[in-house]
């Protein structure tokens, strides 16, 4: 009966204004989905060895798109040999074309898991990509390519790592429908395998800092050297992209990949899913409990007083953990994927910067040709110690009045959103429990038909951001975590080298309360970049995104940045809301060790 009358009083607020069809972030702006909007101009090292795709005209198309598939040999290095006596065939007998990709393949009889071959080129300093599908991504007709050798099969691709960019896109504008387009224009249905894989800024509105500068308001690549991990075998793939427009030619194209292979280790040994345990030097959180707290009670304010049409959102916290040692973070990756049953694990890493990593149970969207799945989720508690417990506590959770509406609110918008789109959406199950080994959700499965492939950036413009990331109205929760950066309300800044301290103000109840916040960007005192972003892969007729949470940024030689939020509704206590934060990062400080030993603070 609670649930019920909680739920009656606000699912008449659930209609959210209209999703425009524009430019990616983190809310909706009216204007034509051709355009893209300007806000902030920096300048970024271009990426040396490859092109960015983003520069093109995205209606020209491409010359040739091609997969090549040559015979299974049973090694990876046999497959190194194969691979560059192809490349060097066709160095010798270039292409007739002034912009072309080509995805030359070799199965391989051994199963190598992805994760394992990225780990063996840790030292390399060129972009690096994995992902994992949370369940196998169907039946892909992996050999089918337009080369010789192909022979008709099908396997299951399970995972995907890899080094270098044949071509990349990046760009400091919001995603928009053009950049779309100029990655669509080097995929192909035929060519199935051909991917660009990626992630976009939470709020690409937001000031870029320091540490996400790398990525850009977005960073996809198809990489150049990739490892498939199928079900009982594996496949080594290069990939070589060029277009004379770009002044990125032929001959520019086919020497970077040599370059590339020629440091690329064809030895891959198991990585164990364990990681030396390294001490922790600090952890400061970002709000801190105490502004946490203001940040949680003022939001219940305008939730709970009727005056603001705000009904839930999303607060997230930053964690700067800083090691006695480097963390590797391929090594933590693989940490994950022991935990990654019904999630998804992925990793973003432009070159020689810092590296984006997660273990994200929450699907956005899986396209493949006009079919459409979504999901919602939300709703969180840990898993009991015994079937018992935990059964006491999945149905406290279904129980639960305040779990429902931030459930119901999430399910409803992503069914709203898909039925603008879709000439039908199916919700089964409508409101289940989704267990992993750490924590247990609520969530409801959609799924519908586009009505056009074109459609596709549509979805991504409209899920992206959901209110399991940011809150519901979509633009009332943005402007309340842009305006309390986690309980805080800027004053006034200084900087300070590559960082910016803050003067924060926060005004609750008639009680201002002055501390000093860290951050890099006016507004929200920490920036969420790509966390709570899509995160995932454009392919010709498929492709898949999950959303970006449970995840770190991973600084080489400063420890790392650990992200998690929590949706504020009618009902929520900020102490137990914190208590969440805990649960949901402790899959990776269970990997370090909370204190230094006494011996080492002494010499420290």
């Amino acid at each position: 009966m609670a649930t019920a009358c909680i739920s009656g009083h606000f699912l008449a607020r659930f209609i959210d204004p209209e999703p425009a069809k524009c430019s990616i972030s983190a809310s909706p702006i009216s204007c034509s989905r051709q355009s893209s909007i300007h806000f902030f101009h920096h300048k970024y090292q271009s990426c040396s060895l490859s092109m960015n795709g983003c520069q093109g005209d995205p209606r020209a198309p491409i010359g040739t798109i091609e997969t090549r598939t040559f015979p299974t040999v049973p090694s990876p290095a046999l497959a190194m040999d194969t691979l560059n006596s192809a490349i060097s065939q066709l160095k010798s007998d270039p292409p007739p074309f002034t912009s072309g990709i080509i995805r030359l393949q070799v199965p391989i009889q051994q199963k190598i898991e992805a994760i394992d071959w990225l780990h063996a080129q840790h030292y390399l300093l060129l972009p690096r990509c994995f992902f994992s599908g949370r369940t196998r991504t169907g039946n892909s007709d992996i050999f089918n390519g337009n080369g010789h050798n192909s022979t008709p099969k099908t396997h299951n691709l399970v995972s995907v790592a890899g080094v270098g960019s044949a071509v990349f896109f990046r760009h400091i504008n919001p995603f928009s429908y053009s950049d779309w387009k100029s990655i669509k224009r080097f995929l192909s249905n035929k060519c199935p395998l051909i991917r660009a894989y990626g992630a976009i800024r939470f709020d690409a509105r937001s000031n870029i800092s320091s540490e996400w500068k790398d990525f850009g308001s977005f960073y996809f690549m198809v990489p150049q050297v990739e490892l498939d991990e199928l079900e009982g075998s594996s496949m080594l793939a290069t990939t070589v992209a060029w277009d004379t427009s770009l002044s990125w030619t032929w001959a520019m194209a086919i020497d970077a990949l040599q370059a590339t292979m020629c440091q690329v280790s064809a030895i891959v040994v198991k990585l164990r899913k364990e990681v030396p345990k390294t001490f922790i030097l600090s952890n400061n959180h970002i709000p801190s409990k105490t502004y946490w707290d203001l940040a949680v009670n003022r939001a219940l304010q305008l939730i709970d007083t009727g005056n603001s049409a705000l009904i839930k959102v999303v607060l997230a916290r930053s964690s700067r953990v800083v090691t006695t040692t480097d963390i590797d973070p391929i090594a933590w990756l693989a940490c994950l994927q022991v935990e990654g049953e019904n999630a998804y694990q992925f990793c973003l890493q432009p070159p020689n910067a810092r590296a984006f990593i997660g273990n994200t149970p929450e699907q956005l969207f899986h396209r493949k040709c006009l079919s459409i799945n979504s999901e919602a989720l939300a709703g969180t508690r840990g898993r009991g110690r015994s079937t018992t417990l935990d059964l006491q506590v999945e149905l406290d959770l279904l129980s639960s009045p305040k779990d429902h509406l931030e459930f119901t609110i999430v399910r409803e918008s992503i069914r709203k959103k898909l039925e603008a789109v879709c000439n039908g959406v199916v919700v089964e199950p409508k409101k289940a429990i989704r267990k992993l080994p750490r924590v247990q959700h609520l969530y409801a499965q959609l799924a519908g038909r586009l009505r056009s492939e074109d459609d596709e950036f549509d979805i991504l413009a409209s899920l992206h951001p959901s209110p399991a990331v940011c809150g519901f109205p979509t633009e009332e929760a943005r402007l309340f975590i842009a305006e309390t950066g986690g309980g805080c309300v800027c004053a006034g800044y200084a900087i300070c080298g590559d960082e910016v301290v803050y003067v924060v103000v926060v005004v609750l109840k008639k009680v201002c309360l002055v501390g000093v916040g860290w951050g890099s960007g006016v507004g929200e005192v920490f920036d969420r970049g790509m966390y709570a972003g899509p995160v995932g892969w454009f392919g010709g007729g498929e492709s898949e995104f999950a959303v970006g949470i449970r995840s770190a940024l991973v600084e080489k030689g400063l420890g790392a940045l650990i992200y998690a939020g929590t949706g504020i509704v009618e009902g929520s206590n900020p102490s137990l809301e914190w208590d969440e934060l805990e649960l949901k990062t402790s899959q990776f400080t269970k990997l370090l060790k909370l204190e230094v030993p006494l011996h080492q603070k002494l010499i420290t």
